[in-house]
């Protein structure tokens, strides 16, 4: 099974995978953001059609898909160290969710691997500090995987040499990965009872 291919997106259909996890976990000083409703809705449709839902892919995207696998070229090589890809990971325990990460390392690693335009790459290069957004994803990537630590990559193939990839390794936090887990727990359950309740109310009318 490959990432994007007909069998994997039947796979992931209706389930929370780590790409979902900020959408999820997003709020603003009101509660949770208008986005995780929004991904509520796609999720509740998946389910009942048991398809993906078709999400357009900006120039920005599909640079990004192009250029991810010369960056895992890129690290493996600086690294002297092997990444296998996996492209689907169920959670152990909860049920409609799951990861699919850039690829294994080792017997505890994993790599999280972007590939942004400059801006975002300059970004990272200056704070050095990785995006709250992508750090949810590499903490989910860990819960349904159970490994230890995750090499998060940022790579421009456009920038000089020493500046094209920045990797910063950060470790499992078990904390987080809880809060993360109860917070799509809940979610899975408003897409289930969702889910139900329609099917309730239309079958007879179908």
């Amino acid at each position: 099974m490959q990432q994007g291919s007909e069998e994997w997106l039947q796979a992931t259909a209706g389930s929370c995978g780590s790409s979902d996890a900020p959408r999820i976990v997003r709020k603003t000083d009101k509660g949770y953001s208008a986005d995780r409703g929004t991904l509520l809705g796609e999720k509740v449709l998946e389910k009942l059609t048991g398809r993906r839902t078709d999400r357009p892919k900006t120039q920005a995207m599909q640079n990004g898909i192009d250029r991810e696998p010369v960056a895992r070229i890129g690290y493996s090589i600086k690294y002297n160290i092997e990444v296998e890809q996996v492209p689907f990971v169920p959670h152990p325990l909860i049920v409609g969710a799951h990861c699919s990460p850039d690829g294994y390392v080792g017997e505890l690693g994993l790599v999280e691997i972007k590939c942004p335009e400059a801006k975002k790459h300059i970004e990272v290069l200056i704070t050095e500090a990785i995006p709250k957004d992508h750090m949810e994803q590499m903490m989910w990537q860990m819960a349904c995987t159970g490994r230890q630590w995750c090499d998060y990559v940022s790579f421009h193939p456009g920038f000089p040499k020493e500046m094209s990839m920045w990797v910063k390794r950060v470790p499992r936090v078990e904390t987080h990965i809880k809060d993360l887990e109860s917070e799509v727990k809940t979610f899975i359950k408003e897409i289930n009872a969702k889910v139900s309740k329609l099917t309730a109310r239309y079958a007879s009318a179908a």
